[in-house]
């Protein structure tokens, strides 16, 4: 009775996998571009991630550090 319950499971598991691997969902592309997209608007795509990623980065970094507001420990105002 175990043996066989193994066994189908199993082949339950092996079913699932091919289903989602011939649907696609488990075959990521290493080259994700676009269809229609040109080389130079990959890499164009490529740098402006980057940059918008770097960006959220330092703004995380300031509002962990509470850099991100001016400090209230003082009644003057800091030219």
């Amino acid at each position: 009775m175990m043996k066989k319950t193994s066994i189908s499971a199993i082949l339950v598991g092996l079913l699932c996998v091919i289903v989602f691997w011939l649907s696609g969902c488990l075959y990521a592309p290493l080259d994700s571009s676009q269809p229609g997209e040109t080389e130079a608007e990959g890499h164009r795509r490529h740098i402006r991630n980057v940059r918008i990623e770097q960006r959220e980065m330092m703004q995380d970094l300031d509002r962990m550090f509470l850099l991100d507001q001016p400090s209230k420990l003082t009644d003057k105002k800091i030219p």
